[in-house]
């Protein structure tokens, strides 16, 4: 029997409750239970399909039809690739857009951001984008001589579009793996490496070592994630001991300064020293063959002289003597001193010279005054 048709209510007659005691006449109305089920009820009869007929029926069965059809609608964002599930399988990928599924639990849809690049800080956190928090159990490693260095960067990294079903499916945490395989693969490449090259020129090696070893491990793990760059943010020693490394990078900046003055010095003199060696060489050179030329030339001279005084000797020798007799006083002031007998005895016989017959006599300048030559 419906509780509305029993008298006194779905608790027997009277006014007695649940537990036995009847209405208070003190204190507020309490709302009226039984008309709030009779009402539930009545609704309840209206909605069952024994008031709708076969019509009605098949009408609500189509809008719920058609509903569910309607739900496998969604839209891939620019930034999105679509990847369709058929009972959690990977079936095909979408481009962005709307686009169509089987309704579920047939197919589902996954949008997951191939195209955006993600980027992800090692070593210390930004706080709002503008204040920067060290970390230091993660910048803090061991180089390959024994020092330790404190080595801050960012990777950048996006689903590879070619891999997003190994991305979505592979890897649980994708950010965390990426964080962990980047550290690990910095600290290897930082412990290969010296901590002087680490602080000054290796930063490009290190950022493509880095990158090339992430790449692999993350392959490895059939991941989906392709690496964009690796970006040293800061490299310094620690922070107790940056000062003494500070002074050790002056001092070495100044032997490098040193050692390049010394090397332009260098290559400024050892040019010229190379130079005066040569020209003394070659003058050494010149010299040898005009001088072996010279006693060629003489040693030629006498032999040819040597084959005519054996054809005539007193003629050649008598030839010799006159042409060394004109080499010498050729250019001299001669006095003729005759002892012979057709002198008269001993005396000295001037003779006009013959250099003063031959001499042309420089010609006068006239008198100031006069004008006439004296």
């Amino acid at each position: 029997m419906p509780w509305s048709n029993q008298p006194g209510g779905p608790w027997g007659s009277g006014s007695r409750g649940p537990w036995g005691s009847g209405p208070q006449s003190q204190g507020p109305k309490q709302p009226d239970l039984e008309e709030f089920l009779r009402r539930s009820q009545d609704r309840l009869r209206g909605l069952l399909p024994g008031n709708l007929g076969g019509r009605g029926i098949a009408v609500i069965a189509l809008i719920l039809v058609a509903l569910w059809g309607m739900s496998g609608f969604f839209k891939v964002e620019p930034d999105e690739i679509g990847v369709v599930l058929r009972f959690g399988k990977f079936v095909r990928e979408v481009q962005p857009g709307l686009n169509y599924h089987l309704p579920y639990p047939i197919e589902t849809a996954l949008t997951p951001p191939a195209l955006r690049v993600n980027k992800i800080d090692i070593g210390f956190d930004m706080r709002g984008g503008a204040t920067m928090r060290d970390v230091p159990e993660e910048s803090l490693m061991l180089t390959g001589d024994e020092n330790i260095v404190d080595v801050d960067f960012s990777v950048l990294w996006k689903i590879n579009p070619k891999a997003v079903g190994d991305y979505l499916f592979n890897v649980q945490n994708p950010e965390g793996t990426v964080k962990a395989v980047a550290e690990s693969a910095m600290r290897e490449v930082i412990g290969q490496s010296n901590i002087q090259p680490i602080l000054t020129g290796a930063r490009q090696n290190i950022e493509a070592a880095v990158q090339v070893q992430l790449q692999k491990t993350l392959d490895s793990y059939g991941a989906g994630i392709q690496v964009q760059q690796v970006q040293l943010q800061k490299v310094d020693p620690p922070a107790p001991v940056i000062d003494a490394f500070r002074d050790v990078q002056a001092a070495r900046s100044d032997l490098e300064r040193l050692q390049n003055e010394a090397e332009t010095y260098a290559n400024r003199v050892v040019p010229e020293a190379k130079g005066r060696a040569s020209k003394i060489l070659q003058d050494a050179e010149a010299y040898r063959a005009q001088t072996v030329a010279d006693a060629k030339g003489q040693t030629s001279r006498f032999l040819q002289i040597y084959a005519q005084y054996k054809k005539a000797p007193d003629v050649t020798r008598e030839r010799m003597y006159l042409e060394t007799m004109e080499h010498i006083f050729g250019n001299t002031d001669k006095t003729i001193i005759d002892t012979g007998p057709q002198s008269g005895g001993p005396g000295v016989v001037p003779y006009l010279p013959l250099n003063s017959l031959t001499q042309t006599p420089a010609p006068q300048a006239p008198d100031a005054a006069t004008g006439a030559k004296p």
